[in-house]
């Protein structure tokens, strides 16, 4: 497996998908299926810097579950698994 070390202030984020959903013995494509809002971390960036310099320490750790947008991040495919390249103020909590 590749790995991906994402810079600054970003997380890469493996979106935990939802089961698949049956209505009354109909099976909902994946194509109709609302993009996923929950995700594992799977790595943290180098940190960000603020204006005096200094490495500002992450909110999360790796290992978290977390609520992400619908629609934020950038999608990036790793030995046939898709990831989510996002910036650690995007991500909306964690899950405890």
């Amino acid at each position: 497996m590749a790995h991906i070390k994402p810079l600054g202030d970003r997380v890469l984020v493996q979106p935990i998908e939802e089961q698949e959903v049956k209505k009354g013995g109909i099976i909902i494509p994946d194509t109709a299926k609302e993009k996923p809002q929950e995700g594992k971390i799977i790595a943290l960036g180098t940190g960000k810097t603020d204006d005096k310099g200094k490495k500002v320490a992450f909110e999360v750790k790796k290992g978290d579950r977390v609520l992400i947008p619908k629609y934020g991040g950038q999608e990036v495919k790793i030995a046939d698994e898709t990831y989510l390249l996002i910036k650690e103020e995007d991500i909306l909590g964690i899950i405890e």
